[in-house]
């Protein structure tokens, strides 16, 4: 199949390299033209645009995976976008973290002129758009959920159509804000427990064989050593940063106060993640608030 691209960050990037992999034709573009050279080293075609990506002969479907609202709405909605350029009937699938609000916003304009669009927002991490074991949280028509699956499955193993259009954001934002505030609480309980000298393996060792086991505790502990293929183990680098988790948690912010619930847990949780990039950690795998707990308790 020819599947036009767009969007080749930490994510894209790995998400393009599976779907060669698999034997699609790619048809690629990123405003940071660089990283579009690798993926054409594998066969993948650049263009400059959007537009010049949905206007290739023969291209199928097009999927996107963009930072945040404003850059899906310039790429779908812009004078150069996709909207104002495609061929009618072609789908469109934007995997981006967004607000349920902006992608129905953006799925009834797609619609509305013969393109119909799925949201597909994904958890994994960077390590699962490599390993191609994503998991994709789609919304929209359940006909098209249909036909787009197969596609989906080069890039991920598990595959949940959540419902009708925005209801993959809404499946992505409720589980992120559990993941920001799940990584607090077990950041503490490290904490605290190796700083009443135990030794944090065999503390992680009976949190995950105990009542407190969860994904990041587990997996993604954020004590160093814990997990040899954690972010933890080498200095926070790599993984999911802290001003990508706080995005995700001012998204379910937003979204609670647009229902009128309080939130309380995310609030607290975004302000603690503020500071850690306040002093400068941003960029660093939000696993690494336990440095900010250990600095406040100090």
């Amino acid at each position: 199949m020819k599947i036009g691209f767009i969007g080749l960050g930490n994510m894209g990037g790995p998400m393009v390299k599976n779907l060669i992999k698999n034997g699609h034709k790619l048809i690629i573009n990123d405003i940071v033209k660089s990283l579009a050279e690798p993926l054409v080293a594998l066969g993948a075609e650049a263009k400059n645009s959007p537009a010049e990506v949905v206007k290739s002969s023969g291209i199928e479907i097009v999927i996107t995976m963009l930072p945040a609202s404003t850059h899906v709405k310039e790429v779908y909605l812009g004078e150069n976008g996709i909207l104002k350029n495609i061929p009618k009937g072609i789908c469109v699938i934007d995997s981006s973290t967004i607000d349920p609000q902006t992608a129905r916003d953006v799925a009834k304009k797609s619609e509305s002129q013969g393109n119909p669009m799925l949201d597909a927002p994904v958890s994994g991490g960077t390590g699962g758009a490599q390993s191609g074991t994503l998991t994709f949280m789609v919304g929209g028509d359940e006909r098209i959920f249909n036909m787009a699956k197969p596609i989906l499955t080069n890039m991920g193993k598990n595959i949940v159509h959540c419902g009708p259009s925005g209801n993959g954001q809404v499946a992505k934002v409720a589980n992120n804000m559990l993941l920001g505030i799940s990584m607090i609480g077990v950041a503490e309980a490290m904490s605290l427990g190796v700083s009443m000298g135990m030794d944090p393996n065999i503390l992680a060792g009976i949190i995950n064989s105990s009542s407190g086991r969860c994904w990041s505790s587990e997996v993604y502990n954020p004590y160093p050593g814990v997990v040899a293929n954690a972010p933890a183990s080498r200095n926070y680098t790599g993984g999911f940063g802290t001003d990508l988790m706080i995005k995700d948690l001012g998204l379910a912010t937003e979204a609670a106060t647009q229902i009128n619930q309080s939130a309380t847990m995310a609030r607290t949780a975004l302000k603690l993640y503020k500071d850690l990039s306040s002093q400068g950690d941003g960029a660093l795998d939000f696993s690494a608030i336990i440095k900010l707990i250990d600095k406040n308790n100090s």
